[in-house]
């Protein structure tokens, strides 16, 4: 099934999806703006791509418990889900944009371009492995 990964930002929200074989992800892109903007970015790249389910970045704390971040995105999830009919989970995120900012620097982007491309590669980073979660879970 083709799946939508999101990484929500209060600045940016990074977007990825998966072929319909769940067999690899690609970045969609970033939809720049705060709750609105994003919400309706991506909803019009699930129609686009015509995702069966989205899933949403749940950044929790290091203990596993719910922040204030966390719910915001339990908010977006939740109105992202009544815009556009279709099934959303929110996904354990934590250390994504850290693993994203690393793998940048490893492959030689200049810190000051991480900017541009972090928050899609982290959209993917989560995509990546919710994929997994499902292929190891579904036996």
């Amino acid at each position: 099934m083709v799946i939508l990964g999101i990484d929500f930002g209060d600045v940016r929200t990074g977007l990825a999806a998966c072929d319909k074989l769940e067999m690899m992800a690609h970045g969609e892109g970033c939809v720049t703006g705060g709750f609105k903007k994003a919400l309706a970015g991506a909803a019009a790249k699930a129609k686009e791509i015509s995702a069966e389910l989205i899933v949403v970045g749940n950044p929790l704390n290091m203990n596993g418990s719910e922040g204030p971040r966390s719910e915001k995105c339990r908010d977006f999830a939740e109105a992202l889900k009544a815009e556009t009919g279709i099934e959303t989970v929110l996904y354990d995120e934590r250390l994504t944009t850290v693993s994203a900012h690393r793998f940048l620097h490893d492959s030689g982007v200049d810190g000051r371009r991480h900017r541009d491309h972090v928050d899609e590669l982290s959209a993917r980073l989560i995509l990546e492995d919710y994929m997994t979660f499902r292929k190891n879970t579904s036996r």
